[in-house]
């Protein structure tokens, strides 16, 4: 069966069967999983994998019993297609970004420096990688049994080679390496009878993140060819973020008089409280209550109660990615994505100033119909630049790209407050733009002859 939705008094159809899992479903909580890359020696062979693939690649939402919920999504790189055998004229019509690919829009986006390709971890922007698999998955034994499933499929097929792997989980204390509860927010898209984590959100439209059906422009997105190559995609930008959590640590203390303002200057740089608690509805301290609360924690707009930031600053983490009704230049609902973060590595242990030399951060999945005005775009304008807030300059002081001369302003009453010699506390490791087809697509993909 189909889910249905409406907004307005035109009803939207996503055929939500045909999209892959990996796309739609949120992260779920807790959390264990791991990505695989793939290499295709032979369109054969790649053909053949995907046959046996097939099986465990799931559509469609959650099932009832979250507990016993996982799934394995299947994507593939622009050179991933070439090498399946693809005919030349589809892979012409894919956008410019994701034939590119993410390394060769590496200055961009802002990676550079220690994030600059030439530095990144093997395979990212080889050329190599060609198929993604993600799986994920509540349970430790259902996850277990899906990438059993997987490996089977790709060990057993004479010329697919894994050329890279990485654990995911949740750390023990549910949040981020940084220390922050993650994946919080979640938009509430037309048509798909998922609810978002914002009840005073809208519905987006469903262009906006599946490929065949109109977007904010009320127009198709351009879609990959054939028609059945393309409809139920959309593209993903898979991210290897390593967290220097020792620096941001370090940086914190510096720049406050105690713990109790070391603690409000962390959150105002994210825009949440550790446990969650957006700084619009707790400004003055954490509130793990109404954390907790799924109805309230993500239940907030900005310009009617903070439109100048006194509460959540305008350049904030989780404001500058997501600003929801700010006023900002552009709109801000051009520009949604879902974002899935999973964490990798150790926690650095609490209270711990110097780096112990392990391997530590998120890998992120950004997934959206538009490479270019969604991921692209705010990598460019909102994380790395301040013009839209009217902070020319400055960037995102978390994930921004920061060489110790950049400096964050946080408005304060009766003078505000601007920090310097920000250093950067997170370096790309690697990254590449994949499209995650829908289930036709991918029979299709399997079927294709020389």
């Amino acid at each position: 069966m189909n889910a249905t939705g409406s907004s307005g008094p035109a009803d939207v159809r996503v055929e939500i069967d045909d999209v892959q899992s990996g796309a739609l479903r949120p992260r779920p909580v807790p959390y264990e999983g791991e990505f695989i890359f793939l290499r295709v020696d032979d369109p054969h062979a790649g053909r053949a994998l995907l046959r046996r693939l097939l099986p465990v690649t799931s559509g469609g939402l959650p099932g009832a019993d979250r507990s016993q919920d996982a799934w394995v999504a299947v994507a593939f790189t622009y050179q991933g297609l070439k090498a399946l055998g693809v005919p030349q004229d589809s892979l012409d019509s894919f956008p410019q970004a994701f034939r590119e690919g993410m390394a060769a829009r590496a200055e961009l986006i802002g990676d550079v420096g220690e994030s600059a390709p030439a530095r990144w971890e093997a395979p990212f922007g080889t050329g190599e990688v060609h198929i993604a698999l993600s799986a994920l998955s509540s349970d430790t034994a259902q996850l277990a049994r899906e990438l059993e499933r997987a490996r089977v499929a790709y060990e057993d097929t004479p010329g697919i080679r894994v050329i890279w792997q990485q654990e995911v989980h949740q750390l023990p204390t549910g949040r981020t390496t940084f220390g922050f509860r993650d994946g919080i927010s979640h938009p509430n898209i037309e048509g798909v009878g998922l609810p978002g984590s914002n009840p005073q959100e809208t519905p987006i439209k469903a262009g906006e993140f599946i490929l065949g059906y109109p977007d904010e422009t009320g127009s198709l997105p351009p879609m990959p060819s054939p028609d059945v190559l393309g409809r139920n995609g959309t593209y993903v930008a898979v991210r290897k973020i390593h967290t220097d959590v020792a620096a941001w640590r370090r940086y914190l203390r510096a720049n406050s008089s105690g713990a109790e303002e070391e603690a409000l200057l962390a959150a105002k740089m994210v825009g949440r409280w550790p446990s969650g608690a957006p700084l619009t509805l707790a400004p003055e301290h954490d509130d793990p209550e109404l954390a907790a609360d799924p109805h309230r924690v993500n239940n907030f707009l900005y310009r009617e109660n903070d439109d100048r930031g006194y509460r959540c600053p305008a350049g904030a983490h989780i404001r500058r990615t997501n600003p929801r009704d700010s006023t900002i230049i552009g709109d801000a609902r051009m520009h949604r994505l879902i974002r899935r973060g999973t964490t990798y590595g150790p926690p650095l242990p609490e209270g711990v100033l110097e780096d112990d030399g392990a391997d530590r951060g998120l890998v992120g999945a950004f997934i959206g119909a538009h490479l270019e005005r969604q991921f692209e775009f705010i990598k460019a304008e909102w994380v790395n630049d301040g013009n839209f807030i009217g902070y020319p300059g400055e960037k995102d002081p978390v994930a921004g790209h920061h060489d110790g001369t950049g400096s964050v302003t946080i408005p304060e009453k009766p003078v505000r407050r601007r920090l310097r010699n920000l250093p950067g506390f997170v370096v790309t490791r690697g990254g590449e733009y994949c499209f995650l087809p829908g289930l036709r697509a991918l029979r299709w993909l399997a079927e294709l002859e020389d």
